[in-house]
């Protein structure tokens, strides 16, 4: 069922508070509505290859385990939220906590504990395996948006990524403090605290509410390419981080677009998003993927996540991305 390479975490997590896992068994979502590879037609061979070796009983094994994992995280950020601790600049300058650390420390140890032969990609530590690479690799961002977090905005979440040979088959997105969770995987419908979610359709890009998380994060072409969409769309907004992507799959916001995103940004958001009937791709329409191994580096995306299929064929020729 699992990998055949068993990797021993390096690492001596720190134990995690309990946790009361929520247990999900999600109906199979319909196809109409759900596509991973939209952009290509017909049937995927890889994609259905894929779902013979993680389908049934082995995915409802990955979201028990995933759900336990937030859990964990949750507890730990909980403790931290609005509290006094330092903040520490890494070195591209990007703040961490101990929330940060502990909670990845946190969903660390239940890994460890449940599938001792996956490897780990988290933001804070990098790669966490004895071999070079393994077929499944837990993705990891125990807070994505701490600058949400330091300043007391509750719209930063933890995101989880369970990626098979370089594909993300299960995606977590946890607000821990408004206790809301998105759950996708493959060839399912997703779902918010267990409730199945949709997208809605917005076919044109006057009629579009978009986010993206700052302005100021876009330079050069990347700023122009945005500028185009921005000044199309009928409502420009800004400050969510990864929640801008689940209000999206949950149908309240039509069009996210990013620059500079890393794996453990977006590798979660990708089972969300698609299970809710969306489109996410980079700037060019390629699907996102990432091989992650013991030489890999987080290197940056430029992310567009559209709720309409069409919306998102839109964006795609107003960024003009080559």
């Amino acid at each position: 069922m699992f990998s055949s390479s068993h990797c021993r975490l390096l690492s001596s997590p720190l134990s995690p508070a309990p946790v009361s896992p929520i247990p999900i068994r999600l109906p199979v979502c319909t196809p109409d509505r759900v596509g991973w590879w939209r952009r290509r037609p017909g049937p995927d061979p890889i994609r259905a290859s894929l779902s013979m070796e993680t389908g049934g009983e082995a995915m409802d094994r990955f979201v028990e385990v995933a759900n336990k994992m937030a859990d964990a995280a949750g507890d730990v950020i909980r403790k931290y939220f609005r509290q006094k601790f330092d903040v520490i600049d890494k070195d591209d300058h990007s703040p961490v906590t101990i929330a940060d650390r502990d909670a990845e420390e946190s969903m660390v140890s239940i890994i460890l504990e449940n599938f001792p032969s996956h490897a780990i990609f988290g933001e804070e530590n990098g790669w966490r395996c004895k071999e070079d690479s393994a077929d499944y690799v837990w993705v990891l961002d125990p807070i994505d948006g701490t600058k949400s977090f330091i300043t007391g905005k509750p719209l930063f979440g933890t995101l989880i990524a369970l990626v098979h040979k370089g594909i993300p088959i299960v995606g977590v997105i946890d607000q821990p403090v408004l206790r809301e969770r998105w759950i996708g995987m493959n060839g399912r419908r997703t779902t918010l605290n267990g409730r199945e979610i949709s997208t809605r359709p917005c076919e044109k890009l006057s009629q579009a509410y978009l986010y993206t998380t700052s302005p100021h994060l876009f330079s050069a072409d990347a700023e122009e390419a945005f500028s185009r969409v921005r000044n199309k769309v009928k409502v420009p907004l800004y400050g969510c981080d990864c929640y801008a992507y689940a209000l999206l799959a949950s149908g309240f916001v039509d069009l996210v677009i990013e620059s500079g995103l890393k794996p453990y940004d977006f590798l979660s958001l990708v089972p969300v998003i698609e299970g809710a009937g969306g489109s996410i791709t980079d700037w060019k329409g390629n699907k996102l993927h990432w091989e992650a191994s013991a030489a890999s580096h987080a290197t940056s995306f430029n992310v567009a996540a559209a709720g309409d299929p069409q919306l998102h064929e839109q964006t795609l020729e107003v960024l003009q991305w080559n």
